[in-house]
């Protein structure tokens, strides 16, 4: 299999149809789209259809690709389009957060940290990052999607607001209690107790 030296080459591959810029496309992105994949779904086999989809997608459309972001930020936002799709069809009820309170920016507290996976500035060891990456699952749908766009693939508020079709409030509220969640969970981790147990004294 041809292995392009460089992603620009395979960009400029990629739009030009040669067969085996598709293949590499996979070989280089499939790990890192097959975990949004299963952030966002939390269901091995859906993520295994969001992740076909993905790169069905990419490799069909390659020319809409215009380079104002990397190759891999637009596979996750190929990625998080497939996913919420699927989201979407299940239709799962879920309770209303855009009611008008608490929603102004002082709302969310200024000592929480950022919680953000981005491999370029966290650093987590393979046990703290399973226990996140549970933390994240036991999220509810609508907040885990909002949870995952802003602090795993750094969109920003207005971008999340447009995608989901929810104003920005709902996204700061709903964002903030996925961060209080996780929060709780790594903190019983820390502590010695395992997520959902009580501490004994």
């Amino acid at each position: 299999m041809q292995v392009y030296d460089s992603e620009a080459e395979l960009i400029d591959a990629l739009k030009q149809g040669e067969k085996h810029a598709c293949a590499d496309l996979v070989r280089r992105f499939s790990p890192q789209i097959y975990r949004v994949a299963l952030r966002l779904m939390n269901d091995p086999s859906e993520a295994e259809d969001v992740l076909q989809e993905t790169f069905i997608s990419a490799c069909s459309h390659a020319e809409e690709f215009e380079g104002r972001s990397s190759l891999g930020t637009w596979l996750y936002r190929i990625a998080n389009n497939a996913g919420l799709m699927r989201l979407r069809k299940k239709r799962v009820p879920t309770v209303s957060i855009d009611e008008p309170l608490e929603l102004n920016d002082d709302y969310v507290p200024r000592q929480l940290a950022d919680w953000s996976l981005d491999p370029d500035h966290a650093v987590l060891t393979d046990e703290l990052r399973q226990v996140m990456d549970e933390g994240v699952a036991q999220l509810s749908d609508p907040l885990r999607v909002v949870f995952i766009m802003r602090d795993l693939q750094g969109l920003s508020t207005a971008e999340t607001a447009a995608h989901l079709g929810i104003s920005e409030s709902a996204v700061k509220v709903r964002l903030h209690r996925a961060r209080l969640q996780l929060r709780d969970h790594l903190a019983q981790y820390l502590a010695g107790t395992a997520p959902g147990e009580q501490a004994t004294e």
